[in-house]
């Protein structure tokens, strides 16, 4: 089984009071990737300019990252500068340059429109039900938002949201969403929005799974070091989203360890700046992290 990335590759350029890099790679899609890439195999829909590296690309395709629906375009790849305050949990943006993702149209591969198991990672709404429209029987589609399009393109989240299962989602938009200050409630009325399931990334405090049928919670995995949280919320998704295509079955208990694996995933990326940590990771890694996690929260 293989799982199906749509969404954005980008250059980075960001500042924490740990440091700071410029033309990094990023994107939710590239994050979301290469942390599902641990599980199975990724078939990848993105954009970027002729100024992406062809050492980029090897890259991807040694990960076990599929990049026939990676488009190539005249023009600038995807820019991208902000900055951390000292806690990390606050972030300003200082600048948003869309170059080629401006006029982006997901076009999928023949293959991959058989695929089974789809992230719609962030990007305008509208752009991802453009992706379910060129899907043929998809088992299970999991999507992910911002603020921006739930300030300027409600309405076609609205949409969005009746044609998934899963919706992954941090707890200020959440509550931005739904106007519900408490998370448990919000997580309900975007149930009954049309998702089955609700994802609430939660930062450190861990994430938050809610059904009508049942919940669950993650703690994070306590770290002595954060340098970098840029892309965390996409390797979280893609973690678990990788884990349920990797058993290819949608229990209660696939759910959970899936959220865990998330979990996992999330706490390495943020260890290191861009990518560099994910680079030097391996399976036995988070094997070992998510059996101490286990045992730190056995009760």
């Amino acid at each position: 089984m293989s799982l199906l990335v749509v969404g954005s590759i980008a250059y980075d350029s960001v500042k924490t009071p740990f440091g700071k890099k410029d033309e990094v790679l990023g994107g939710s899609a590239l994050y979301c990737g290469l942390a599902a890439s641990f599980f199975v195999p990724v078939n990848l829909v993105s954009v970027v300019g002729e100024d992406f590296s062809k050492r980029y690309l090897n890259f991807l395709r040694k990960r076990n990252i599929d990049t026939e629906g990676l488009q190539i375009k005249k023009g600038k790849t995807f820019r991208w500068k902000a900055e951390y305050s000292h806690n990390l949990n606050n972030r300003r943006t200082l600048a948003t340059h869309l170059n080629v993702l401006r006029d982006f149209k997901p076009e999928l591969p023949k293959n991959y429109k058989d695929s089974k198991y789809i992230f719609l990672a962030n990007l305008d709404p509208y752009m991802q039900q453009m992706v379910l429209d060129k899907l043929s029987n998809p088992k299970l589609v999991a999507c992910d938002t911002m603020s921006l399009w739930i300030e300027t393109k409600r309405d076609s989240l609205m949409k969005l949201l009746k044609r998934v299962e899963i919706f992954i989602i941090n707890e200020s938009e959440a509550r931005e969403l739904t106007a519900e200050p408490n998370l448990i409630k919000a997580g309900h009325k975007i149930c009954n929005l049309g998702p089955k399931m609700v994802i609430l990334k939660k930062g450190e405090n861990g994430a938050l799974l809610l059904s009508k049928s049942f919940k669950f919670l993650s703690v994070a995995y306590p770290l002595e070091a954060v340098y970098d949280p840029t892309g965390s919320g996409d390797v979280f998704a893609g973690g678990f989203m990788g884990y349920l295509a990797k058993q290819n079955k949608l229990t209660k208990s696939c759910f959970k360890k899936a959220l865990i694996y998330g979990t996992i995933l999330a706490s390495f990326n943020v260890e290191s700046f861009s990518i560099e940590r994910l680079k030097r990771l391996n399976r036995k890694d988070i094997d070992k992290r998510y059996k101490e996690l286990r045992r730190l929260t056995h009760f």
